[in-house]
């Protein structure tokens, strides 16, 4: 990074003057710099002095307003309390989860078959209200045709006897229907929750309809909950809310409301009698994705030493021969085509250096092209069955294929519709920046000093002062910022606003930003290509036992040996780490918020008001409820697990004899809805939260508020658009089958 006021230039503050950090007679000179600790105390001690007298000096040069000591004994009190609320919080969270012990039940091992059945008593459920049963065996997901196929029927009934409250024996009875694999293969774990009347015993029958006499093993273990479902729902709803009040009105970082999230949740879950084990809540955190994050940040690291990133932002420069506008559309347009064959966190890593650094040498705000680019990376990421999670998902599962929703038919559809919602996005984007200001208010010069000010100012306080060298690097960085704002004091009183000639900028950008190492550059190509190609022969090709993590590990590793990395440290640096603990914690919150029952009552939910509609116009009205409750449901939580619930709810809903819906329309709207949806929020989408933190890292960081002022709009509008297709398609052509 340049420096302002480099050579033996000097500026004074107050009646002191201090040197720069590039001033050779204070880094050099006749006293070596290790003389010992008396100068290392000295020159930390000077730093100290500097730091102080610099404040005071700003705060004696301006004018005493009462004003200005009101607000800092407001900020200072809103401070203090916002503290101590939060740790108060977190301490009772800490208490209530320390209360109860870990779900320690026991799996019982047990057989059924065509003629043997298998029955058990619970005697101990006491006073709770619901009782939660997880049954593993080797089943099928999905709804079943029970004339066809094999599968085991579980039945949970209690009676309760006459008493003084109640003259009739009053009893309940649930049945639990699970479809089994053919194969007998892999054992899986369902789960469901009974509403129970009272503490009464409860008798557990499983019976099992198979096409011969074999034996099918299977475990199963119960759990009595002391909440019902209603009051499990409101306390996931308030945490989850909690949560967003956190980012939204920034009291912490995001990545510490994930965390305190996450905390009373599993608070939450301690006290209805569900307290996970340390084991299970790590097994919660979705491990590939968090390698394919650290991959592909290891891999754009070493990448950004190459100065290709500046030499891309040159060519969009030179493509859109100056012009802003046309700058940002090649952009966007480029990003939604990639993130359609890619995963939308690797096209996002990819890009935001690239239109960072070509708008610090523009002039321009990163900030809203880097948002208008997430945005369209989200949509561009649902044209096909490869570009999002929920399209995978949905692809993925069995019952759908044999549906016909297979990834030729999916990715033709969506496609078509995909195309529709992004050309009409692009004039709507307009409408949205027309009164944004684009470009910085100041010159570029002092936009650059700013930035170099943040830049030094957070390089000084990563270091730790573990030792007398880092100590007085310290020092020296902390005099640079204080010279450094003083220089920015001083253009800010004496420049105008500079308006230098297009030429001169063109110019100055094509001469500046060059490949710096063209060897490094073949060797990132290279490896990206292959792991670009990786991903999406992955999707094809079945032989290929390598998840989209395992690629990105492998990948980075390769490039870490033919690049020949000495310095481990430098890249670690680049590493989004607080993005990395964001989205575990995302997992862990989401998990728990789903052993609330929360993403199961949405579900539930959505199929009862569907089911309420006259039947003339349940599709229309379906299509309409699946598309605006999968948006709006991931632009609040997450839409992998959200969509995995729903796919089993809507195959339910199409095979029930009273509905009577085709499944087609009711999938192509959830996967609308759950894709586009995540533009909504910050955290609506992984791309989001990965752009804005390595925007954050390079000093441009935007909040929760920013980016939802334009993406919820360009949500609602996407989201009509994809809503007129789908209605258009299936009730009005009637593409049914």
């Amino acid at each position: 990074m340049h420096s302002r006021g480099g050579g033996n230039c000097d500026y004074s503050f107050s009646s002191i003057t201090y040197m720069t950090l590039h001033d050779p007679s204070f880094v050099g000179g006749e006293e070596p710099w290790n003389n010992g600790s008396l100068d290392v105390e000295r020159r930390y001690r000077l730093g100290s002095e500097v730091t102080s007298l610099s404040l005071s000096h700003s705060s004696s040069s301006e004018k005493y307003d009462p004003l200005d000591n009101l607000n800092l004994s407001f900020r200072c009190c809103f401070k203090v309390s916002k503290t101590a609320t939060i740790f108060a919080f977190v301490v009772l969270c800490s208490l209530f989860f320390s209360m109860y012990p870990d779900r320690d039940n026991p799996w019982r091992m047990l057989a059924v078959s065509s003629t043997e059945s298998f029955s058990m008593n619970v005697t101990d459920f006491r006073d709770n209200a619901l009782l939660k049963l997880q049954v593993a065996g080797p089943f099928a997901g999905g709804m079943i045709d029970l004339t066809t196929q094999e599968y085991i029927l579980i039945q949970v009934e209690q009676t309760e006897q006459p008493g003084q409250r109640r003259r009739r024996t009053q009893q309940v009875t649930h049945n639990w229907t699970i479809p089994l694999h053919a194969e007998r293969s892999d054992q899986i774990v369902e789960t469901k929750t009974f509403e129970m009347l009272n503490s009464d015993p409860i008798a557990i029958t499983i019976q099992a309809f198979l096409q011969d006499n074999e034996v099918v093993p299977l475990s199963m273990t119960h759990q009595p909950l002391y909440v019902s479902v209603e009051t499990q729902v409101a306390i996931a709803g308030i945490i989850l809310a909690g949560v967003y009040v956190l980012i939204i009105f920034e009291i912490v970082h995001r990545t510490l409301a994930a965390m305190l999230g996450s905390l009373a949740a599993l608070a939450a879950l301690s006290i209805i009698g569900n307290r996970p084990s340390l084991v299970t809540v790590v097994e919660w955190i979705d491990y590939e994705t968090l390698a394919l994050l650290f991959g592909m940040m290891v891999l754009v690291a070493i990448f950004s030493e190459t100065g290709f990133f500046d030499y891309c932002a040159v060519k969009a420069y030179q493509l859109a021969r100056g012009r802003v506008w046309p700058m940002i559309i090649i952009l966007c347009l480029i990003a939604a085509i990639l993130s359609a064959f890619l995963d939308n966190v690797t096209t996002m890593m990819l890009f935001t250096p690239v239109t960072i650094r070509l708008c610090e040498v523009l002039n321009l705000d990163p900030r809203h092209v880097l948002i208008a680019e997430v945005i369209f990376t989200n949509i561009g990421g649902a044209a096909t069955a490869v570009g999002d999670p929920p399209n995978v998902i949905i692809v993925s599962n069995q019952d759908l294929r044999r549906e016909g929703i297979d990834f030729a038919s999916f990715t033709g559809y969506m496609f078509l519709g995909i195309c529709l919602v992004l050309f009409t996005s692009f004039p709507f984007l307009r409408m949205l920046y027309w009164n944004k200001k684009l470009y910085n208010k100041e010159s570029i010069e002092i936009v650059e000093l700013k930035h170099e000010i943040l830049v030094w100012r957070q390089t000084a306080q990563r270091i730790n002062p573990a030792s007398r060298e880092e100590t007085a690097v310290k020092c020296l960085l902390m005099q640079k910022v204080l010279n450094l704002e003083s220089l920015l004091r001083n253009m800010m009183k004496t420049f105008q606003r500079l308006k230098k000639a297009q030429e001169h900028r063109t110019l100055r950008i094509t001469l500046s930003h060059r490949i710096t190492d063209k060897v490094l550059l073949v060797k990132c190509v290279s490896v990206l290509g292959v792991v670009i190609f990786m991903f999406f022969l992955n999707s094809f090709v079945p032989s290929i036992h390598l998840d989209l993590g395992w690629i990105a590990i492998l990948g980075a590793l390769w490039l870490l040996v033919l690049a020949d990395i000495q310095d481990f440290e430098i890249i670690l640096h680049r590493v989004e780490w607080a993005t990395l603990l964001f989205f575990a914690g995302l997992f862990v919150l989401m998990e728990a918020l789903a052993q609330l029952q929360l993403i199961d009552y949405i579900g539930e939910q959505t199929a009862l008001l569907i089911k309420a509609v006259p039947e003339d116009q349940r599709l229309a009205i379906a299509i309409i409820l699946v598309m605006w409750v999968s948006a709006l449901a991931s632009s609040l939580i997450d839409n992998i697990p959200f969509t995995a619930t729903m796919i089993p709810v809507l195959i339910n809903l199409s095979q029930d004899a009273d509905v009577n819906l085709p499944v087609k329309p009711l999938i192509f709207a959830l996967a609308m809805g759950a894709c586009l949806g995540g533009n909504g929020t910050l955290i609506g989408a992984s791309a989001n939260v990965v752009c804005a933190g390595i925007a954050e890292q390079h000093g441009y960081g935007f909040s929760f508020m920013e980016f939802f002022k334009l993406g919820f709009p360009m949500m609602i509008m996407t989201c009509m658009i994809g809503m007129c297709y789908l209605l258009a398609t299936h009730i009005g052509l009637g593409w049914n089958m």
